[in-house]
């Protein structure tokens, strides 16, 4: 496929877009800064400036596609990474307007531009656990995407607009549009860094709901969103399927959520961030597992 994917150079996307030029894909990057990936094509632009965007909807990807003569190819899908990518990096009014807007100007100008498979990324912080002011328990467990989705913080309402705005561009459009929550992204090389804090106290992770997706098995599901046709609007839990800590989840369960409602037998080490309606819906199956990188005490 065609792809133009918006936000590759940031911490998630890179990540990504090396998933889908693995499975042969073309991918022509647009962010500010350009992604220095052989293979990868990249196009400075804004995703709040409009024009940019239509612009580049409608473009060449590299001088290579001048070659044919038959004038600019159509893009297959949009991935719309790009964005502030949570509170405390700008000012909470330009988060708001930026993700909005941009996600706004991305949509509006793929499906003008004839794109039928638009993949974009939300938020595990529009179920509002992540950046509550205090602590803010889930209604159940494990959070689907049926939970409610009402935050407090600017990022997070972004996102849950983006959802209603992707929500009535499909419904005018009939495209397929696919929003991803996407958990907390790790890193191969954060195992070793950041893992043996989150062994050592549990507690670092109950904003991420204990759960995290590895940047590796997000490019997988980008991937698998592109393959899947039909669905319409939709939106999906991304994440590994076991928690991030060495803690079993009776023991998570009674020192962190005591009194929420368990509706579902959980395994020991299961995620309370459910990706049951990605693996069914669009074949998700996540590889990378952090006791895979590192040893769990637990086991020793």
């Amino acid at each position: 496929m065609r792809i133009l994917f918006t936000g590759g150079s940031g911490k998630a996307g890179k990540h990504a877009v090396t998933y889908l030029m693995q499975q042969g894909h073309r991918v022509l990057n647009v962010d500010r800064v350009p992604l220095d990936m052989p293979g990868v094509d990249n196009r400075i632009a804004d995703i709040t400036d409009a024009g940019h965007m239509h612009d580049v909807m409608q473009s060449y990807a590299d001088f290579d596609e001048l070659q044919p003569g038959t004038g600019v190819p159509s893009f297959d899908a949009v991935v719309h990474f790009a964005a502030v990518p949570r509170i405390l990096v700008t000012g909470d009014n330009e988060c708001y307007r930026t993700n909005v807007m941009g996600t706004y100007n991305v949509i509006d100008a793929a499906l003008k531009a004839g794109v039928r498979k638009i993949v974009f990324a939300s938020s595990e912080t529009t179920y509002g656990i992540c950046f509550w002011d205090g602590e803010k328990k889930p209604d159940y467990l494990p959070i689907d995407e049926e939970h409610p989705t009402v935050p407090m913080d600017s990022y997070a309402m972004s996102k849950v607009v983006n959802e209603a705005t992707a929500r009535s561009f499909q419904a005018r459009s009939g495209a397929d549009i696919y929003g991803l929550r996407i958990n907390n992204v790790i890193e191969p090389h954060e195992y070793k860094s950041k893992f043996p804090a989150y062994i050592d106290d549990p507690a670092l992770r109950r904003r991420n709901i204990f759960a995290y997706i590895d940047a590796r098995d997000l490019g997988h599901m980008v991937d698998c969103c592109l393959k899947t046709d039909g669905l319409g609007f939709e939106v999906f839990n991304v994440s590994n399927d076991d928690h991030s800590v060495a803690a079993t989840t009776p023991e998570l369960l009674g020192r962190f959520y005591d009194g929420v409602p368990v509706r579902k037998e959980l395994g020991d080490d299961e995620t309370f961030y459910s990706n049951d309606k990605a693996r069914r819906l669009v074949g998700f199956a996540p590889k990378h597992r952090w006791r895979m990188y590192l040893d769990d005490p637990r086991r020793a």
